[in-house]
């Protein structure tokens, strides 16, 4: 009778916690009225912004948005990688994909950051010459390499993790559980767009 009721309120309050809510009703009950009232705005109304009375595109305001976005974020990573070994962020972002998502050959490498080649093997090379990663060639296509984390890597890693999620919680910082949600399902509907047109441009070209 009540149970799809009490799966939603369950949910709701996985939510809550994720957020470090305080653990008592008052302090829930104000939680969920906020959320709540978020539900109740037109979803076909439009927000302003800059330039919108004299014709800007709302492309134009989300590209904006995203370069300024990457700035900031980049800026925050930079404070993150103070006194340490790492050169530029795309350092630790490169060890952070070994770690999350294993071994790789050095062209996946360079593709998953988006790199362009050039760009990705001086990142590589670095990384290498510092000592935080290795490479290794492969049996069945001796033009590519594996590329591995090492040991001295994966410490640089650990003690500036920290610092780097602290980074990257400043760049989401006035965001909620739902609205970080809600931005990771729109942006990947973004990344795979692209990448799909990517991949297929690629192979048209070949």
């Amino acid at each position: 009778m009540y149970y799809e009721l009490i799966n939603d309120l369950v949910t709701l309050v996985k939510q809550y916690e994720e957020g470090a809510g305080a653990a008592d009703v008052k302090s829930f009950n104000t939680w969920l009225s906020l959320q709540l009232g978020s539900k109740t705005i037109d979803a076909h109304s439009e927000p302003e912004w800059s330039g919108k009375a004299s014709g800007r595109s709302a492309d134009s305001v989300i590209n904006t948005s995203l370069v300024h976005l990457y700035r900031y974020a980049k800026s925050h990573a930079k404070t993150a990688i103070i006194e340490s070994s790492f050169s530029t962020p795309d350092d630790f972002i490169y060890l952070i994909n070994l770690v999350s998502l294993g071994s790789m050959t050095k062209t996946a490498l360079i593709k998953l950051n988006v790199h362009e080649k050039s760009a990705g093997m001086q990142i590589v090379n670095r990384l290498i010459n510092n000592g935080l990663v290795e490479q290794e060639a492969m049996e069945n296509d001796k033009r590519n390499r594996m590329i591995h984390i090492t040991a001295n890597g994966r410490q640089l890693l650990n003690e500036r993790m920290h610092e780097i999620r602290k980074a990257s919680s400043r760049v989401t910082e006035p965001l909620n559980i739902q609205e970080k949600m809600d931005l990771i399902r729109l942006f990947s509907k973004l990344e795979d767009f692209h990448a799909s047109k990517s991949k297929t441009e690629l192979q048209t070209n070949i």
